[in-house]
């Protein structure tokens, strides 16, 4: 299917050719015809590709099946009385033939007078061409839309990044990689869906508006709620809301949410973003790992029809085990300076900090010391999926500590690519231990960590009643969607990312 179009006034300014288009609206308005709403469409071109790609011509003459398709003119060819065009809808394009013989004279005049962007409806026989495309024989075209912008230049599309982002439906008009990328990000929500539901799992709504910031260590965003004259801060997680209703016996939940953390923004970083968190009771960190490589090749072969994908130039297969390591081991691995006997004394990962420049705080622990070192220079280099696992408990103020060694917890990060993809651990379900946790939280804000949690006296009530034994993990649906789609920044997968105003 070519993908040329006819020049279309390259010789007039946009603004000239915007006043064009105003012009033959203001003729469309005085025919008393302009933006009808009764068009009814039946079929779309990728419907009618895949039922009739197949057919001879022959076949399709005798076959005379009529349809009525709807969509943008994408590109035309204009050839006296007869004219081929490209007309898109959500599925993909459609060439239509036009002839003056069948529609009339006046209305193939007045089709000949549309542009380019334009939206119309076209009734007719499906048939082929000499060259095999598959298309529309017009028996009727309608003019339903007019586009009074010119869509961007023919041969550059839309390449400029910026206003890619700015201009989402330009990027999705013009661009068939992205109205794929953002395909793949829906069907990818309702995979992780489908395989929770399977699974017995429950799905939920929590607020968006909290009184505390809690389930995360994140900078909020801060609103004001007038009628009750009181501060609320968005949702940076909405774990501890989930958890209050495991405690209430709704045992497998989920909520695929929406997040805001007022935080710097990146590649990997946008202030509002996408997860799913699943909690379920009677199940460890273990299981979450189990449940996470069953999710991931679920999503893999549903989404992509295979469980092996490129990313950025490298291969990923999500039918393979994911690795397994301890942050520790981590360390060491890319360390070999540090060992077992020496990873958790602070005179050497200090050492190991100044050498690389890293900065830290004379009075950091150790716990601190190693998670500056290991997302500084170890999640970088995390490439396959693997799961990091024994985080310190100091860095982890919700998650249950280990049986074994009270100094870790059984948690687990999920890195693919270089980034966490995932976050889960058996979750804390000790009240007393909890309101000691919280405590050190709320001493390392007094310190002036903005990030730290505060303390959430009603949470706290909610484990007094008694949470059982439970597990818990939140994916990054955004971060998934980029290694499904090969796409290089999360603005590419979120549709209309936040951006600086205009000047």
């Amino acid at each position: 299917m070519t993908e040329q179009q006819e020049p279309v006034h390259n010789e007039l300014s946009e603004n000239e050719q915007i006043l064009e288009r105003k012009n033959k609206l203001r003729l469309w308005r005085e025919e008393n015809s302009a933006y009808p709403n009764d068009f009814k469409r039946d079929a779309l071109a990728l419907e009618l590709h895949t039922q009739w790609f197949s057919l001879s011509e022959e076949q399709l003459e005798e076959a005379h099946y009529t349809v009525s398709i709807a969509g943008r003119i994408m590109t035309r060819r204009l050839m006296g009385k007869a004219s081929f065009i490209h007309v898109q809808d959500m599925s993909g394009k459609m060439q239509c033939y036009i002839t003056q013989n069948i529609i009339g004279v006046e209305a193939y005049q007045a089709f000949k007078k549309w542009d380019i962007g334009d939206i119309v409806g076209v009734e007719g026989e499906i048939f082929k061409t000499k060259t095999g495309e598959l298309s529309v024989r017009a028996k009727s075209i309608r003019l339903l839309t007019k586009a009074l912008r010119p869509l961007p230049d023919k041969f550059h599309g839309l390449q400029e990044i910026e206003t890619r982002y700015r201009q989402r439906y330009l990027d999705l008009i013009m661009s068939d990689n992205t109205r794929r990328v953002f395909s793949i990000r829906s069907k990818t929500i309702n995979a992780i869906r489908d395989f929770l539901c399977q699974q017995g799992f429950l799905e939920v709504e929590t607020p968006m508006m909290h009184v505390l910031a809690g389930g995360a260590a994140a900078k909020p965003f801060v609103t004001h709620h007038n009628a009750l004259d009181m501060q609320l801060y968005l949702r940076i997680a909405p774990e501890l809301y989930l958890k209050r209703l495991v405690v209430g016996g709704m045992e497998k939940v989920f909520e695929i949410n929406r997040n805001f953390r007022n935080e710097g923004m990146s590649v990997r970083h946008n202030p509002e973003f996408t997860m799913v968190e699943f909690y379920q009771a009677y199940a460890d960190y273990q299981d979450m790992m189990n449940i996470s490589e069953q999710l991931f090749q679920f999503i893999a072969h549903t989404v992509l029809g295979r469980f092996d994908f490129n990313y950025q130039g490298h291969h990923y297969d999500f039918s393979k085990p994911f690795m397994r390591l301890t942050m520790a081991e981590s360390i060491i691995k890319y360390h070999p300076e540090l060992t077992a006997d020496t990873i958790c004394d602070a005179t050497a990962l200090k050492r190991a900090l100044d050498t690389l420049k890293l900065p830290y705080k004379k009075t950091d622990s150790v716990a601190k010391l190693q998670l500056i070192l290991f997302e500084e220079t170890v999640e970088e280099k995390l490439i396959d999926p693997t799961f990091i696992t024994a985080y310190p408990a100091e860095v982890s103020p919700l998650a249950r500590r280990n049986a074994e060694d009270p100094n870790i917890v059984d948690r687990f990060e999920l890195f693919i690519a270089g980034r966490e993809i995932a976050n889960a651990f058996s979750e804390l379900n000790d009240p007393e231990d909890q309101a000691a946790r919280f405590h050190l939280q709320m001493k390392e804000k007094a310190d002036g960590d903005e990030e730290a949690m505060p303390y959430d006296e009603d949470y706290i009530t909610a484990l007094e009643y008694g949470l059982p034994p439970t597990a818990g993990e939140g994916i990054g649906i955004d971060r998934l969607v980029m290694l499904l789609t090969d796409s290089p920044s999360i603005r590419d997968v979120i549709l209309f990312p936040h951006m600086r105003p205009k000047a």
